[in-house]
């Protein structure tokens, strides 16, 4: 019944936009931290960037003044916006959504994201 399902992701060229988004079903969207992890091929799932039920963020260093996370509640969405995108930024976009009271945690099927001239 739980369901995370990314889309947007694509062909970027380097220092070119792009932005994702996450629609999620069978939870109480608003009782969830969300987030986005990435993973390269060959490479371990990294953070992204989390979100809160009140909107307070983090992002990783290395997409910090780059990428925003942000969330409407009302939709049941997670949204991310990547600019000044780099090849360093292509990998699988997963959405996550964690329940940090009841120990649940949900992912996406993953989004492609490539950045490439």
């Amino acid at each position: 019944q739980v369901q995370l399902v990314e889309s947007g992701g694509g062909l970027v060229q380097p220092g070119g936009s792009l932005g994702l988004s996450c629609a999620a079903s069978g939870i109480i969207f608003s009782g969830y931290v969300m987030a986005w992890y990435r993973q390269a091929p060959g490479k371990q799932r990294e953070l992204v960037a989390r979100i809160t039920s009140d909107a307070s963020t983090m992002y990783d260093d290395s997409v910090k003044g780059r990428f925003t996370i942000s969330r409407d509640n009302a939709k049941k969405t997670v949204d991310l916006k990547m600019t000044n995108m780099q090849p360093d930024d292509t990998a699988v976009y997963y959405c996550n959504a964690v329940f940090r009271l009841g120990g649940r945690f949900y992912w996406g099927q993953g989004t492609q994201v490539t950045v490439s001239s």
